[in-house]
């Protein structure tokens, strides 16, 4: 008697079955991605450079690194 599969896996993108949990998996990842890249928060470059500013002026006033 030959295996019949009862299940309904699913569809990757490229069309590959996935199982149940693979999924479950997927639609967690996508979720994930939504919210990462989810920018609503106003972030943008100038807020980024005044960080990375602020960041290096306390380094090099207090760190070796930078000759103190």
């Amino acid at each position: 008697m030959a295996y019949k599969s009862t299940g309904t896996a699913g569809k990757s993108a490229s069309g590959a079955s996935m199982s149940k949990y693979d999924v479950e998996v997927e639609a967690r990842l996508q979720a994930l991605e939504a919210v990462v890249h989810d920018h609503s928060e106003g972030t943008s470059d100038a807020t980024l450079e005044d960080k990375v500013a602020k960041i290096t002026k306390w380094l090099e006033d207090n760190t070796s690194y930078y000759g103190h």
